[in-house]
Order: structure tokens, then C-alpha cells, then sequence
């Protein structure tokens, strides 16, 4: 199936960066995505929560977004978009389910020696050191979610940010978060 004349007209205005262009190709393609997420979850026995859902969604999302669209950027159109974003969406659920199942069993099998008390607030420090190095928004969105526990709708309830926006603004949040601990690590 060739590219379609509105898959066609999303691409050009989500790569002229034209307004509301990402919200409606989000909206466009959430139900493909978190049907691969499913699909891919299921078909490895990986059992799944809401959270992540919206985390591997918004993974999924952010890859589309890094590096100026380069993912859309390389579309050839001799697919539909839908199934190009498929293929692109299952590549990177999959290396990420696979790299929450290591982490998993990697954490079963070296036991830390250390009360849970204890090991929540050393996170808590250091959660706090890294927000610092966000920008004050993102910072507001990472405590809301993962320190008051929020969930994307009472987060975009709360803070006017489209609630399909709330995913990928995590994940760069954790991503600079992540960058920051490697830098002193």
C-alpha cells in the first residue's frame, strides 16, 4: 500500500513544523502504537502496566522526534506511513522490553545489600541533584510523576500540557537525567 494523500499531507506538516502538525500525527498514530507495544509485550511474555505503556509510547514517540524527525526524514514512501511507523515503533519496544527484562533479572540475581528505607531516600537524593539539572517545567512534570505519582491525565490536568505531550517530555527529561548521571558516575 503506497503512501496515502493524509499521510502524505501529516508527513509535510510535521517536517515543515507546522502548528499542531505533532499533536494531530500523534493523535493519528497512538492506537498503532500501543497496539505494537501490546502485541510486542504479549508475544514475549513480558507482562506490562499502564506506566509503561505510556513510557515505552513516549519512547517511541521521541525517537520519531530526535534529530529533527530523522526517522520521518528517511521515509521513502513505498509503504504506508503506518506500516513504516510499525516496523520503526516495534524496534524500539522490543530493544526496550528486553532491556527492562536484563535490568529485572540482573537486579533479582545480585541481591543489594542495603535496607529499602535506605535505598529510597539514596534515590531520593539523587533524583533531586539530577532535577536540578533540568530545566524548571520538566523538572515540575518528572516530580509530579514519578515523586507524587500522578499519572498522565491528572498531569496535564494540573499543568495545562496536552496529556499526549506529558510522555516524550518524560523521556527527555530522563534522558538528560540520564546523560547528567553518567557525567558524574
Amino acid at each position: 500500500m503506497a503512501l496515502s494523500d493524509v499521510d502524505r499531507n501529516l508527513l509535510e506538516r510535521c517536517l515543515t513544523r507546522q502548528p499542531h502538525a505533532w499533536e494531530d500525527f500523534v493523535d493519528r498514530f497512538t492506537g498503532l502504537v500501543v497496539h505494537v507495544i501490546n502485541h510486542s509485550a504479549q508475544s514475549r511474555s513480558i507482562r506490562i502496566v499502564r506506566e509503561d505503556f505510556e513510557d515505552l509510547a513516549g519512547e517511541v514517540f521521541l525517537t520519531v522526534l530526535r534529530d529533527d524527525f530523522a526517522i520521518l526524514r528517511r521515509f521513502r514512501g513505498q509503504s504506508s506511513l503506518a506500516t513504516y511507523l510499525t516496523v520503526v515503533a516495534r524496534r524500539v519496544v522490543v530493544r526496550e522490553l528486553l532491556a527492562r527484562k536484563q535490568a529485572t533479572s540482573l537486579a533479582a540475581s545480585h541481591p543489594v545489600a542495603q535496607t529499602e528505607t535506605e535505598a529510597r531516600i539514596q534515590d531520593r537524593e539523587e533524583v533531586d541533584r539530577l532535577l536540578e539539572d533540568l530545566e524548571p517545567g520538566e523538572a515540575h512534570i518528572v516530580r509530579l510523576f514519578h515523586l507524587d505519582g500522578l499519572s498522565y491525565h491528572e498531569i496535564s490536568q494540573s499543568t495545562g500540557i496536552n496529556e499526549n505531550s506529558i510522555g516524550p517530555l518524560l523521556a527527555r527529561a530522563r534522558e538528560k537525567m540520564r546523560r547528567a548521571g553518567e557525567a558524574v558516575g
